[in-house]
């Protein structure tokens, strides 16, 4: 049974940075993106991991090796929400459409639903929960949003509750044999 998984967001970028929906393009970290993936490195310097994984899009694979793990394994299920007709759009110009919107309540014209996230996470959590040790995970904030609450057991939906910054670690673990959010979005100072 995996002892905690280690969630890392990656670094900032200029979407992220803007605040506009970033899901399947392959927007680069900034040159504070990378700093902040160094300082990752060195907070998470001398843990040992059984395992580590990572979304294939280079904004997260690039902050798992800007912060030493180079042999992270690329993960499709890692992808960021697929967001669809809203790719690269900010909410405020989205409500200019459909006042009142949220990605959580009323989903993405063309993307994928929050159950469709769900069900590509609980497949990556069914594997880490098996991990003898502990597992690190460098993704995207509305999936490891998702990827939280559906550790804890609650609909995908419930990852509104969570704000999740860039380049901030996150630890899920156990209360005895509970599955338990540990640590949320803590910032690591570069």
């Amino acid at each position: 049974m995996a002892t905690e998984i280690v969630l890392v967001r990656h670094g900032e970028t200029e979407w992220s940075r803007d605040g506009r929906h970033t899901g399947h393009t392959d927007v680069p970290l900034t040159e504070r993106g990378r700093e902040q993936a160094e300082a990752l490195g060195a907070a998470l310097a001398g843990r040992s991991f059984a395992r580590v994984l990572t979304s294939p899009l280079s904004r997260a694979a690039d902050t798992a090796r800007l912060a030493g793990f180079d042999a992270a394994e690329p993960r499709d299920e890692l992808r960021e929400w697929d967001y669809g007709g809203y790719e690269g759009r900010k909410t405020v110009e989205i409500r200019e459409e459909r006042p009142g919107w949220t990605l959580w309540a009323d989903g993405v014209p063309d993307g994928e639903t929050a159950a469709e996230v769900a069900a590509r996470v609980d497949a990556v959590l069914t594997e880490l929960r098996t991990v003898e040790g502990a597992a690190l995970v460098f993704a995207h904030g509305h999936l490891l949003r998702v990827l939280a609450v559906r550790w804890i057991g609650l609909e995908p939906e419930a990852g509104r509750l969570l704000a999740l910054d860039p380049a901030t670690v996150s630890v899920l673990g156990y209360e005895r044999e509970t599955p338990v959010i540990r640590v949320w979005n803590a910032t690591i100072s570069s």
